[in-house]
């Protein structure tokens, strides 16, 4: 409780305002220690497009291993310099937020507004319908 009462000094990282290369930056090299970043062209290109549509001012949410502090699950310890590889960004516009991919990872597919469940059901002579 004493914690709480006592004054804070909360800063965001980054602000809302800077540019989405200008964000990852200041994630990658000041929470996870990385030398500098760098796009693969499908980044670049999609963080212009993400940009012209006027949604860079988004918060930015990187998908990485969660085994290492790099975007490579083997280093550990990350002892020795190292970059930030930037695979891909996409816009997820209704959840508010731009996704950024490091590395060779993978994420969930979402999941659609109306599940397929909804359409499936038993007719009049006990057959299942409605799957695919």
């Amino acid at each position: 409780m004493e914690l709480v009462e006592k004054p804070q000094d909360f800063k965001y990282i980054y602000d809302d305002k800077d540019m989405i290369k200008e964000k990852i930056l200041k994630v990658a090299t000041k929470i996870y220690g990385a030398k500098d970043v760098k796009y693969s062209n499908e980044a670049n290109e999609n963080i212009e497009k993400i940009e012209k549509l006027g949604y860079g001012n988004l918060p930015i949410c990187i998908a990485k291993t969660q085994y290492s502090l790099s975007d490579e699950p083997k280093n550990l310890e990350c002892k020795d310099e190292y970059d930030i590889n930037i695979r891909d960004v996409e816009l997820k516009s209704g959840a508010g937020f731009i996704v950024v991919l490091a590395g060779n990872i993978m994420t969930m597919p979402g999941l659609p507004k109306v599940p397929a469940a909804e359409s499936i059901d038993i007719d009049e002579n006990g057959d299942i319908i409605g799957i695919f």
